[in-house]
């Protein structure tokens, strides 16, 4: 809230037709670099930039993304180096090239025809080097510029370039089955654009090795983290390999074309993917595309991670996880909330809704604060009325909406009353729900305050009330 909260000091994986493999235009050149053409294409590069346009609409409303700059910075460093390394004769005007991280565990990555690339934090997390995660990326990049998603549509069947995108479009949202990862793809881009021929995947590992050495990354990088993948990908295998079927023979492949090509001399930076990891590793597990899924069949969106800006605050989310700030109690929170501040109270907090002050104190916009209070004498009531005073000394537009009621804290039978105040961060009017329960000491009370912007009171209200009511308290004392 506002004073009063200072209380106690940024495309690939379409899914496409299974249909028979193409026999791909593969020649050597006299330097032994293979020579790739590419296939019959019924779509106009504009088309494959207005199905790449939807559908990217899509999966950025749908998915939870890594608002990281960091880690953005990175992915879009690598992207555009292998972009100004497309061989002349591939380039297409029209595209145009995005590169995002999506917080999602599995190791995956996808691209969308026309130019939007979309990578998993799983992915990321995996990469050993800058150059494995190049290696993606090219590998991803060359499916788009040799157009394989629309490609692979035209051996299928002639379609309306609105039908497709509906198709693409619905598949995300719903997918075949009703949940979002549809019988396990990556969210299901449907069966148009995804689900790559071996044929196709042999052209993107090889093109993706010629254009990494043009921008000066070492193609046998690719090769390895491939092999990173197919190790990293547990019993069921890797989700990047079931929509990037191996042509057989991957890594040696890779590795024979490296050989005929030359590295360009100048280097791009490297070193940097050890930074991503240490912020990656520095905020909460990424969801599964399961736990995603999930989500959205209760009509929810999973939060997106990193550094959300001010004033774009996620709602809480349906899954919650349980923190144990003292040794006499556990408290349950949105997992899209986390513990901040320390001392003799605790903030539990979503990204964009807790603010360090200039002079050591804080002001959250969005979440809850818990305490203990020494209160020596008088009923919980007095108590309670004690610590709003202490409040209003620096909140003068806390005003009182009601009186006390009845709650239940912890199992416990306490009080909650509801005010009023400015958050000195929005300027707007917010609610403040403040509730209190005696300790078995006697001599101190233990206080709940939640936060919310007026217009979200209600949303935040239903989480205030599940919180306090599965507060574990086991005090024999109130030591934190």
């Amino acid at each position: 809230m506002g004073a009063m909260t200072r209380l106690l000091p940024r495309h690939h994986s379409l899914t496409w037709f299974a249909a028979s493999a193409l026999v791909t235009t593969m020649t050597l050149s006299p330097s032994a670099q293979t020579r790739i053409e590419p296939h019959k294409n019924s779509y106009s590069p504009e088309q494959d930039v207005e199905l790449g346009r939807q559908a990217a609409s899509e999966v950025r409303r749908q998915l939870p993304r890594l608002n990281d700059e960091v880690t953005q910075q990175f992915v879009e460093d690598i992207g555009n180096r292998l972009v100004s390394a497309i061989p002349s004769e591939l380039e297409q005007p029209a595209f145009r090239y995005t590169f995002e991280v999506v917080n999602l565990k599995e190791i995956n990555a996808f691209a969308l025809p026309g130019g939007p690339m979309f990578l998993n934090r799983g992915m990321l997390e995996a990469a050993k080097t800058d150059g494995e995660v190049a290696g993606v990326m090219a590998h991803e990049l060359s499916h788009v510029i040799l157009r394989h998603g629309t490609a692979q549509a035209t051996q299928g069947q002639k379609f309306q370039i609105g039908a497709v995108a509906g198709q693409v479009l619905g598949a995300i949202v719903g997918g075949r089955t009703g949940s979002v990862i549809a019988q396990g793809s990556q969210f299901g881009l449907g069966t148009y654009f995804m689900k790559y021929s071996r044929a196709y995947e042999s052209e993107a590992d090889l093109m993706g090795a010629q254009i990494m050495a043009r921008a000066g990354y070492d193609p046998r990088q690719m090769a390895n983290m491939f092999r990173t993948i197919e190790q990293q990908g547990g019993s069921r295998g890797p989700e990047w390999l079931s929509d990037h079927p191996n042509p057989g023979n991957r890594y040696e492949a890779i590795n024979r074309e490296a050989q005929s090509l030359q590295v360009a001399r100048v280097s791009p930076a490297t070193g940097e993917i050890g930074r991503v990891h240490s912020r990656l590793a520095s905020m909460s597990p990424a969801p599964t595309s399961e736990q995603v899924a999930r989500a959205q069949q209760r009509g929810q969106r999973y939060p997106d991670a990193g550094n959300v800006r001010r004033g774009d605050v996620q709602p809480p989310s349906g899954s919650w996880r349980t923190y144990q700030p003292g040794n006499f109690l556990r408290v349950s929170v949105p997992s899209n909330w986390r513990q901040v501040g320390g001392g003799n109270t605790v903030t539990f907090a979503p990204d964009g809704g807790y603010f360090e002050g200039e002079n050591g104190g804080s002001t959250f916009t969005h979440g809850i604060e818990i305490g203990v209070m020494r209160a020596d004498r008088g009923t919980l009531q007095q108590s309670t009325e004690q610590l709003l005073q202490s409040f209003a000394r620096n909140n003068p537009e806390l005003r009182r909406q009601n009186g006390y009621s009845r709650a239940n804290v912890g199992g416990r039978q306490g009080i909650t009353t509801t005010l009023t105040n400015v958050s000195e961060v929005t300027g707007e009017r917010e609610v403040v729900n403040v509730s209190t329960v005696q300790l078995a000491d006697g001599s101190s009370i233990l206080f709940v305050i939640g936060v919310a912007p007026q217009y979200e009171a209600q949303t935040y209200f239903n989480t205030f009330n599940r919180i306090r009511q599965t507060l574990q308290i086991t005090d024999s004392g109130s030591s934190w």
